[in-house]
């Protein structure tokens, strides 16, 4: 009898555990479709790559960038130069490149 509620709590946290990583992953792409509007939309993005703790995004038309709204978001400090923006994330930047790449 121990042996079956055991097997029912395994199963339980299983299920947990995946509602927890969808709703996660989830809240990851709403950031991500914030940040691209917050960018000027993705028509304004150039290019951008993922230097260490750095998210580095050329834009278009750097103007339209919402750069309170960025910094809301817990951007932890941006650095402007001409149509470049480098954003410093922390761990953050890898997984947001991760979650851009997917939306082509």
């Amino acid at each position: 009898m121990e042996f079956v509620q055991y097997i029912i709590i395994i199963v339980l946290a299983i299920l947990i555990a995946l509602a927890v990583s969808k709703a996660i992953s989830k809240d990851a792409k709403i950031e991500v479709n914030k940040l691209v509007e917050y960018l000027g939309g993705k028509d304004n993005i150039v290019n951008y790559e993922v230097n260490k703790s750095r998210f580095v995004v050329t834009l278009k038309d750097i103007t339209k960038v919402n750069k309170e709204s960025i910094q809301k978001m817990g951007a932890q400090g941006m650095v402007e130069i001409d149509n470049q923006l480098k954003i410093i994330l922390g761990n953050d930047a890898q997984a947001l490149k991760k979650q851009i790449d997917a939306l082509k």
